[in-house]
């Protein structure tokens, strides 16, 4: 039986850990380095990384920090944030990241999700996917529309449709972070999680809202994802990684625990 993942999320800015609501309001939340090395201890499966403001600043992406980190920890390191190219993916993974995550550039180059899949391998390549549920002006309908540059620029591209465009490009995992959940502690949006895990056949990653391990457990079960990202509530020591596992293993849920 495949296990669930518990991933830590540490949005970067600057060089040190934020934590926002919505991607915006942020607040520092520690060195990276000292936060990975206590989420390895805790247990975590992997870790996320994300440079948030380099897309929207031109800015280069961090491989001097993902050396650092890897350094001192041992877990699948997943790195994004202004990779716009195929050398940039490159000196992630060569300065120790496991994965990539490519989310601007990927929907301004749809074909760098392929050209890193083809170098570096599927499980290597992940399309970091910022959603957000907005309201057509005209019709008042809903609908679920693709963000680009730190959740700062609308596409008009369908949520589902990116998805499964971007599993037939290469990406082997999606990350998929809904905006209007992010940091709010109210639980992630199963609705949109379980359709995008039902629209495609790689993994699934729910980012966006946990507050509890209860809404953990929610969104592996009913929200169908194949593993759950958090910030705040371990960022802020409401919760360790190791008491999500322990409440997700009692619950049913198959997990690694330490």
């Amino acid at each position: 039986m495949l296990t669930k993942r518990i991933i830590p999320c540490l949005d970067v800015d600057k060089g040190r850990v934020v934590k926002g609501v919505k991607f915006f309001d942020h607040v520092d939340a520690g060195d990276p380095v000292a936060q990975a090395k206590r989420y390895q201890d805790q247990g975590a499966d992997e870790l996320v990384f994300y440079d948030i403001s380099a897309s929207h600043e031109g800015r280069q992406i961090m491989a001097d920090l993902v050396s650092k980190v890897v350094e001192e920890c041992f877990m699948p390191l997943c790195v994004g944030g202004g990779v716009r190219t195929l050398d940039d993916a490159t000196r992630l993974i060569q300065a120790g990241a496991e994965k990539v995550s490519i989310n601007s550039a990927a929907v301004k180059t749809p074909n760098l999700l392929a050209e890193v899949a083809r170098k570096f391998g599927r499980c290597a390549t992940v399309l970091g996917l910022d959603a957000n549920r907005v309201k057509d002006a005209v019709t008042g309908q809903e609908r679920w529309e693709v963000f680009v540059n730190g959740g700062r620029t609308p596409t008009g591209i369908d949520v589902l449709e990116w998805s499964k465009r971007a599993e037939a490009l290469g990406a082997g995992e999606i990350v998929l972070n809904v905006m209007n959940a992010d940091g709010t502690t109210a639980g992630y949006d199963l609705e949109m999680t379980a359709a995008v895990s039902e629209a495609v056949k790689i993994p699934v990653v729910a980012s966006g809202g946990a507050g509890s391990p209860q809404h953990m457990l929610t969104v592996l079960t009913e929200g169908k994802a194949d593993a759950a990202l958090a910030a705040s509530i371990f960022h802020f020591n409401k919760y360790t990684v190791g008491q999500v596992k322990t409440y997700l293993a009692d619950n049913g849920v198959a997990v690694r625990v330490v």
